[in-house]
């Protein structure tokens, strides 16, 4: 290109940041509509804050094409994405223009002549058309090069989709990433990709009939060796840019989906669920393997996600899928394991049993993928003993709602489980089942006193049955730190919990909340990102994330947390939105006012959080109102009287504040120990009174003063 260049042009190679994009159909346009459309899209392109501001640093070159445009943008990597974002935003109200789009970095030769005109090429411009031609309508995707650039932001990474390669021109390949977020891109695995996916099956179906004809063995190794070395050099240049870290998933690692209800009458749920679930439980007791928690599998319930997107949003290598028929006492499941990186079933099987088979049905599936996935069970489960059946599937009728965040579920969850202990009153899990309601019902909907020493009692009775169940021993620890202020016990429990079950979840989340509570903030955030890697769509999970980066004065993250929780599940709330709190937490009060008044106007509940706003605002007479709506409440019914303290705290009223969490301490709240790290409190902690509270709840004053 430089001896072609005119004398007096200057000609620089440099890495730039490129957005491709076309109209799909365009060519089927008549000439009046293409010319109309070309207009609107310049326009919405030109009137994005990204293409205004690059434009005016002069750190963008804009290059027309007979169906769409290429920009592209110098020393900002984020650029293409977030100018790509504003103009799927600003064609929202062009639904007949489908546009697709892709981004790529790499480099171009940018040659100007004397008159400062701009004249671009080179690789990084075509890889970025051959990206965006691997889209649909609305896709936006990435390389992996630019994915590699931008994975360790929170901001983008968790928008990626890992969706595999797509073959494009002279037969290489492009390994791709999807962005997509709320309203903005195209989370559908794009047809080209779902083609050379398939591609690539029937190749490997070809080949592996092959492999099977003993005749031509010696052949097919030597063509396999050929085609298995030609293929790596093949992917070593095909592949634009190094792995992504952000979307690499662990090699021993599974998410375990509920069961497809096949039965014909389709009253099989609760039998489905639980299956998956109780598989869920004993693959988690394998040393080496790690094991995403229930809520975030079963969050994909009944939506046909891609194994991919699902391995991706995850951050899992392998997914266990299957379905389940029941007639009578006859059950039919199959079941497959597939590799969530390329959807290839690395195993399947289906089993037919009576239903007293299902306890060893359940073990024999186990062993087949822990085989298939080639690692061992850390402790062989022992040979089951004869069980009722019908005691089982009261139990999975107990299990399927204990799982659901309603009073009238959660009693009657409670039911199922006792009449499942009426018919078998060996079946330690149903106790389990009973600690785990007893739990969750109080603080939210009973008194913490009745509430946590009923699951104390049914926690140490499942214990009695099984020292190793690792769930009885965490709700157990629960119960001691709360109804005996017993900080070693739950540490004790809760270590031998994680001892037992390395991927208890729900472990990992009470021991950051313990050892925050202790002082060590640090580590209580380790184990919190323990908690959300196991279960990262779990909302509880993300709400305690919050807590805990707040404690730490990470504002960013706690936002960023937020942020995804509320992606995660829109309408839930703890004590309060997340967002809200966090909002609120940065003095950002009109923000967090708007979230609260809104959230007021659909629940009519009164909340700590808008009280605390109102009195930060200086709208003291508003806040008053809200906190004598809240004593009502803690006086008819119950409310926690530690969030009560906090409004009093926002009202400078100290001495009240005191009050509450002395009444608090004496009703074991079960959030009583957030006493030492929640940002609301801080202001206490110069009360001398303070440390005699602290001291009350088993916490030793000298660890948490002077922290943040």
């Amino acid at each position: 290109m430089e001896d072609d260049a005119q004398p007096g042009a200057e000609t620089k190679f440099e890495i730039a940041h490129i957005l491709s994009m076309d109209v799909v159909g365009y060519s089927k346009r008549l000439i009046d509509e293409q010319s109309r459309i070309l207009a609107d899209l310049n326009r919405a392109v030109r009137g994005t804050t990204r293409f205004r501001v690059s434009q005016a640093a002069k750190k963008i070159v804009s290059l027309p094409t007979g169906d769409g445009m290429i920009l592209v943008f110098f020393g900002e990597p984020e650029a293409a994405v977030e100018c790509a974002i504003e103009i799927s935003s600003a064609l929202k109200g062009f639904p007949e223009i489908d546009l697709r789009m892709g981004i790529h970095s790499g480099p171009v030769s940018r040659v100007t002549d004397v008159n400062e005109a701009p004249n671009l090429a080179g690789a990084g411009i075509d890889v970025a058309q051959r990206v965006m031609d691997c889209g649909d309508a609305g896709h936006i995707l990435l390389s992996r090069r630019v994915a590699y650039d931008l994975a360790p932001l929170p901001r983008w990474n968790r928008h990626f989709f890992e969706i595999g390669d797509c073959e494009v021109k002279h037969g290489q390949k492009i390994s791709l990433v999807n962005f997509h977020m709320e309203e903005i891109g195209n989370p559908v695995v794009p047809t080209k990709v779902r083609r050379t996916r398939e591609e690539s099956v029937a190749r490997e179906r070809k080949a592996a009939r092959s492999r099977r004809n003993i005749l031509l063995a010696a052949a097919a190794a030597i063509i396999l060796f050929s085609a298995t070395s030609a293929f790596m050099v093949h992917r070593r240049f095909a592949t634009v840019g190094p792995p992504v870290p952000a979307v690499q998933a662990p090699d021993k690692s599974i998410a375990v989906l509920p069961f497809v209800d096949l039965s014909q009458a389709k009253d099989q749920e609760y039998f489905c669920d639980g299956i998956s679930e109780e598989l869920l439980d004993a693959l988690a007791k394998t040393e080496g393997l790690r094991v995403v928690a229930r809520t975030s599998s079963f969050s994909f319930k009944g939506k046909g996600d891609e194994v991919s997107e699902i391995g991706r949003r995850l951050n899992v290598s392998t997914v266990l899928e299957g379905s389940l028929r029941r007639d009578g006492n006859r059950i039919r499941i199959t079941a497959q394991l597939v590799n969530a990186r390329d959807g290839f079933h690395i195993w399947s099987e289906t089993y037919e049993r009576e239903l007293q088979g299902v306890f060893a049905l359940q073990d024999e599936i186990t062993h087949a993928i822990v085989e298939a996935l080639k690692i061992k069970l850390a402790v062989p489960p022992p040979p089951r003993p004869p069980q009722n059946t019908d005691a089982y599937d009261l139990y999975l009728q107990g299990l399927f709602f204990s799982n659901k965040s309603t009073e009238a579920d959660l009693r009657k969850s409670l039911d199922f489980f006792q009449r499942a202990l009426e018919k078998d009153p060996g079946l330690g899990r149903a106790w389990t089942g009973i600690a785990k309601d007893w739990s969750w019902l109080a603080d939210a909907y009973i008194k913490p006193l009745d509430g946590h020493s009923r699951c104390q009692m049914a926690a140490n009775k499942a214990l009695a049955l099984d020292e190793r169940d690792a769930e009885a021993h965490a709700y157990l620890g629960e119960t001691k730190r709360i109804l005996a202020y017993d900080m070693k016990g739950e540490e004790l429990e809760l270590k031998r919990a994680l001892e037992i079950d390395p991927n208890s979840a729900i472990a990992h989340l009470f021991l950051g909340l313990w050892q925050t509570a202790e002082g060590d903030h640090e580590g209580g955030l380790k184990q919190m990102q323990a908690a959300v890697r196991l279960d990262p769509l779990s909302p509880i999970v993300g709400t305690m994330s919050v807590m805990i980066f707040l404690a730490n004065d990470r504002f960013d993250e706690a936002m960023a947390e937020a942020k995804r929780t509320m992606e995660i599940d829109p309408n839930y709330v703890y004590f309060e939105p997340n967002l809200a709190l966090v909002y609120r937490q940065q003095g950002k009060l009109l923000e967090a006012l708007d979230i609260y008044l809104r959230l007021q106007q659909t629940r009519h509940q009164p909340t700590a959080g808008l009280a605390i706003t109102y009195a930060r605002l200086g709208r003291k007479d508003e806040a008053r109102k809200v906190l004598d709506e809240l004593i009502r409440k803690a006086d008819t019914a119950y409310f926690p009287g530690e969030e009560i303290a906090s409004v009093y705290v926002a009202l400078g009223q100290n001495d009240e504040a005191i009050h509450w969490i002395d009444r608090a301490i004496k009703e074991h709240s079960g959030a009583i120990h957030g006493i030492a790290f929640v940002r609301d409190l801080r202001p206490l902690r110069s009360d001398p009174r303070f440390p005699d509270l602290l001291r009350r709840i088993g916490l030793d004053p000298s660890k948490v003063a002077g922290k943040k």
